[in-house]
């Protein structure tokens, strides 16, 4: 079936092959070998985004315009069709992208040492800076309400009122961790109507496997831009700090083994501000942390309430999964606000220095 689609693309594959590749839970992707060029096919998951001419539309605003005013900036482009789009489409298949492997290119799915969440935080900072000039109306909405706390936690209000009734009674404890810190939600609407956090071209996405690194592990650049659009400064270092702090993922059941890395927090403050340090205003320098609640928590009330909503979006692998996922990040949250204090120690002095 992935054979099919190259021909598209004006790609032989006589004497190539294809495998599945990396660890993406949204889009299909392999790694395409030709022999003389190798190539990263990704199918569009179309129940995520609805529309994906949009997301190809705004890859190309974004590459014209890093090529027009960065073109030092190493921006892996899509390759055209022979019809000179930017996706294939197959009737029963779906939108298809192709784009070259970069060589000598690795990344990472877990951060396991501070250079390596030195070297994400920035690129993604590089990334952002970069395309600070550019105006966020330009590019689509590729998944409305992605981050928009408020909808998230509304969306878990309904759940507890529709969903089922079973699994709700069995999460007294969950629910009443998540009511304490319906803070947030009252400081994540204050962010959104106050002019000093700016909307910002972001990437949404800030995982460490959506950066390249060379063989010394240096940052190259960042990929998987589907979630390019106007946003704010917390979609990208939230969730920086949402899946770098812990050496576990949100995955894990022993809740022992989660804890904030205070070292990795630093070294996301550092890489991040290098680039960032002038394009980000006083009040977002000191909401960094805060950031990090932002998205901790909107993961854990999504988890709780696709528990509570029978698993119609995220799926289960075993019974619970959901809820144990939704623990998992509310252990999360407790353990980054008691480590606070510490943490807000490290951000000032990162702050106030012009290192």
């Amino acid at each position: 079936m992935v054979t099919s689609v190259l021909p598209e693309f004006a790609i032989n594959l006589t004497d190539g092959r294809t495998e599945p590749y990396g660890s993406g839970l949204i889009n299909t992707t392999w790694r395409v070998f030709t022999g003389s060029q190798d190539y990263i096919l990704q199918r569009i998951n179309q129940q995520v985004f609805r529309d994906p001419q949009k997301i190809a539309d705004n890859v190309r605003k974004i590459g014209d315009y890093l090529r027009k005013n960065h073109p030092d900036y190493p921006f892996v482009l899509p390759i055209q069709t022979k019809s000179r789009q930017e996706l294939a489409f197959v009737e029963g298949m779906g939108y298809y992208r192709l784009s070259p492997f970069v060589k000598g290119s690795t990344s990472l799915d877990v951060v396991e040492n501070p250079d390596e969440a030195y070297e994400a935080a920035l690129q993604f900072g590089r990334f952002a800076a970069r395309l600070s000039e550019l105006n966020p109306s330009a590019l689509h909405i590729t998944i409305p309400d992605f981050h928009n706390l408020r909808l998230r936690y509304d969306q878990f209000r309904q759940s507890l009122i529709k969903g089922n009734r079973e699994r709700i009674a069995a999460s007294g404890k969950a629910i009443e961790d998540i009511e304490a810190f319906t803070f947030i939600v009252s400081g994540y609407d204050s962010i959104c109507n106050d002019p000093a956090y700016k909307i910002r071209v972001m990437h949404h996405d800030t995982k460490i496997s959506n950066v390249l690194l060379d063989r010394n592990n240096k940052g190259m650049c960042v990929i998987d831009l589907d979630t390019m659009m106007p946003g704010h400064f917390f979609s990208d270092a939230g969730d920086m700090l949402r899946t770098y702090l812990s050496p576990v993922s949100e995955e894990e059941t022993d809740l022992s083994l989660n804890h904030i890395r205070k070292e990795i927090f630093e070294a996301i403050v550092k890489g991040y501000l290098v680039e960032m340090r002038d394009e980000l205003t006083m009040a977002e320098k000191r909401s960094f942390i805060f950031a990090g609640k932002i998205m901790i928590y909107m993961q854990a009330i999504r988890f709780l309430a696709d528990h509570f909503n029978d698993d119609i979006y995220y799926g289960a692998r075993y019974p619970g999964h959901n809820y144990y996922r939704a623990l998992n990040q509310i252990d999360l949250l407790k353990k980054l606000q008691r480590e606070e204090p510490e943490l807000e120690k490290i951000l000032h002095q990162h702050i106030n220095t012009n290192k």
